[in-house]
């Protein structure tokens, strides 16, 4: 695992090569106006999209939080002392 100071170290470099690399100036948009034309999806295909997000989040939710865990406690014939 990496330490704290190595983490921190590697954050500060990037942050130092981003800054030189946009020679010290925000990074603009164009300031060109482009409108962004609305494109209209059939009422099925939301639907089917929608329903198939809800399903995989369900499933998620019964696999890590209502599923039966496969592993069994061992019994040991000895006892230890302790």
């Amino acid at each position: 695992m990496l330490s704290q100071r190595i983490i921190v170290s590697t954050l500060t470099v990037f942050s130092i090569l981003i800054f030189m690399v946009s020679d010290g100036q925000a990074v603009q948009m164009p300031s060109s106006t482009i409108q962004f034309q609305r494109v209209e999806q059939p009422l099925s295909l939301k639907t089917i999209v929608t329903l198939s997000g809800l399903g995989l989040i369900a499933l998620e939710l019964w696999w890590f939080l209502y599923s039966k865990p496969k592993t069994q406690q061992t019994q040991s014939s000895k006892k230890r002392k302790y």
